[in-house]
């Protein structure tokens, strides 16, 4: 049976400093869940409607009490940070990772300035997922990776990804490889030249890249505007605009 303790204990995890102070997130769903575990994330708790191995067996409405989701999905588990895991890193860690870039990042990475949107950051994590990039650079403002509508939208991702907090403007001062970002005095990316290492950087959903790191890119990128109907729509979704960008390098 499940207790109103833990029913507290869960719901506490909404919050990011709570997740910090206590080193937990929360993961929801089959899939995620089982994503999660099979890349070696510790549970700390597993609660599910069904039977499965180490977790509280719970009824439906005991599920709908714990969850964030306003459609259950069976099995809920609580999660430990791994201890690895990089909120942050300093000036002198981004010179390492710069002598190291091209093992880390498989020769390319993504990095985040001021993705506020946890369901966009969710879908960024899976898009890097997709296309084989194995690590994004986010702002210190950036959504919190381990928040539950961020978890979720990452459908699994989460496990496959690596996620660095840090100070983005002095992380970019300090690499030697060329520098993306999409803006709106960018060129044609169809019309580039795209190389197979480097960052990609995407900026805020209503801001776009701030001033100190738009000075900092070394190639601006523009995603055409193909309608010529008339008025037409200021901008793409930061997540669409990710994966219509990682699409062309790798094709390349």
């Amino acid at each position: 049976m499940l207790s109103k303790n833990q029913i507290k204990w869960v719901h506490s995890l909404e919050l990011k400093k709570n997740r910090r102070n206590d080193g937990l997130f929360v993961a929801e769903g089959p899939k995620v869940v089982g994503d999660l575990l099979r890349a070696g994330y510790v549970a700390r708790a597993i609660f599910s409607t069904t039977e499965r191995p180490n977790a509280q067996l719970i009824t439906d409405d005991e599920l709908r009490k714990l969850s964030f989701l306003q459609h259950p999905q069976e099995v809920l588990a609580v999660f430990e940070i791994p201890l690895n895991s990089q909120f942050s890193i300093s000036n002198r860690e981004a010179t390492i990772l710069n002598s190291e870039f091209s093992t880390l990042n498989s020769n390319l990475s993504l990095a985040l300035d001021g993705v506020q949107d946890p369901g966009n950051l969710g879908t960024i994590i899976r898009i890097a997922d997709w296309f084989g990039i194995q690590t994004i650079f986010c702002s210190e403002d950036t959504a919190d990776c381990y928040n539950p509508k961020v978890v979720q939208a990452t459908m699994g991702s989460l496990a496959h990804v690596h996620i660095i907090y840090t100070d983005l403007e002095a992380l970019l001062q300090s690499v030697h490889c060329p520098i993306y970002g999409t803006l709106l005095d960018g060129q044609n990316i169809y019309q580039q030249q795209l190389s197979t290492e480097g960052i990609i950087v995407m900026g805020n959903e209503g801001n776009g890249i701030s001033p100190a790191i738009r000075q900092l890119v070394t190639h601006k990128l523009l995603i055409p505007n193909y309608n010529t109907a008339g008025e037409t729509a200021e901008s793409l979704n930061v997540a669409i605009a990710t994966a219509i960008t990682c699409a062309e390098f790798r094709r390349r």
